[in-house]
């Protein structure tokens, strides 16, 4: 399990609604807060996400799963009763499939997230910490992405994370329901699926090249991601659980490494892990394509801000991260 090594959390007393929970975050997630004593209620719809990712946690007593959709302000009722946090990860993720389908996009990430934090006010929900993402940041060109400076959303499903953020701001100040904003960059890890037209990069990088397929890069292979590795997700989700700093409350924080790898790089540092495992994988060559709607040609993270307030420093740069996600690949997709 995770290495949340330099940190005891103390959650045993809580009860926690993971939305989103059969997906990749989410269920990493359920694992961690079960395995730290916390009871667990998990929502899903099973839309993009997959109930053999909580086959750990289905072991456990305190764990409990609703298959229902954040759509139906009545699910959202359903799951927050009696809970005290609120992890929210339900999402329909992907520039490229809010593109295709911006209608769908909206209703899950905005019309979804409308209701949880609604049915989060009227529970009486102690704190709400959900999802945002490096996608707000649109077309500042600014580096390092800093919490408080953004540009002009790219894609609709920036548009639909930013108002996100609009919302948890206007239900502090309107029902003082107290929200912590995580935008996460490029996150990877065990559990994230290769399959599926909207795949992330690494899962599938990881995939086609394990078959001796060579990966496709959008562009010329320059474009750079903070890829962040799961369990540094993990933790700053524990630390936005457990801070008692009220300055640390109705915030954003970037969530990621603070350090940008470009995709040639990252194939590069794929191939070379792979390569321990069969050494012909370092011979299998990349193809470009063009650049993909929507795209942001650089991300990098400030987190000054998360070390300051929460006390955040990463467990794993991408490189630690990639080592353990390829072990995780191989044993597990191969």
């Amino acid at each position: 399990m995770t290495n949340i090594s330099n940190h005891s959390f103390t959650i045993s007393h809580l009860k926690v609604l993971v939305t989103g929970a059969a997906g990749f975050i989410g269920s990493n997630l359920c694992e961690i807060l079960l395995e730290k004593g916390a009871k667990v209620v998990g929502l899903d719809n099973l839309s993009t996400g997959n109930k053999k990712n909580l086959n750990i946690c289905f072991q456990h007593n305190n764990f409990h799963f609703i298959e229902g959709d954040i759509r139906n302000i009545q699910d959202c009722l359903t799951a927050v009763r009696n809970i005290d946090i609120v992890l929210h990860q339900a999402a329909l993720g992907s520039v490229p499939r809010s593109i295709n389908d911006p209608i769908t996009t909206n209703d899950v990430n905005i019309g979804g997230f409308l209701n949880m934090l609604e049915a989060s006010r009227r529970e009486g929900v102690d704190r709400f910490i959900y999802a945002a993402s490096s996608s707000t940041y649109g077309d500042s060109e600014s580096l390092p992405k800093e919490e408080n400076k953004i540009g002009n959303p790219l894609s609709p499903y920036a548009i639909t994370k930013y108002v996100n953020e609009l919302y948890a701001a206007n239900y502090k100040k309107t029902y003082n329901l107290d929200t912590i904003g995580l935008r996460y960059f490029n996150v990877f890890g065990r559990k994230q699926t290769p399959e599926g037209a909207y795949a992330a990069v690494i899962p599938k990088f990881v995939m086609q090249l394990m078959n001796y397929e060579s990966p496709t890069i959008n562009g010329d292979g320059s474009f750079s991601r903070d890829f962040t590795y799961i369990d540094n997700v993990i933790l700053m989700n524990l630390l936005a659980m457990t801070t008692e700093d009220p300055k640390a409350l109705n915030q954003i924080y970037n969530t990621a490494c603070g350090a940008n790898t470009s995709l040639n790089e990252l194939v590069s540092y794929l191939k070379e892990g792979l390569s321990v495992f069969d050494p012909k994988i370092e011979n299998v060559k990349v193809t470009y394509g063009t650049e993909r709607k929507g795209d942001v040609p650089h991300s990098l993270a400030a987190i000054e801000k998360a070390k300051q307030y929460l006390n955040y420093h990463p467990e794993y740069n991408v490189r630690e991260g990639l080592k353990e996600a390829i072990k995780w690949y191989w044993v597990n997709l191969k």
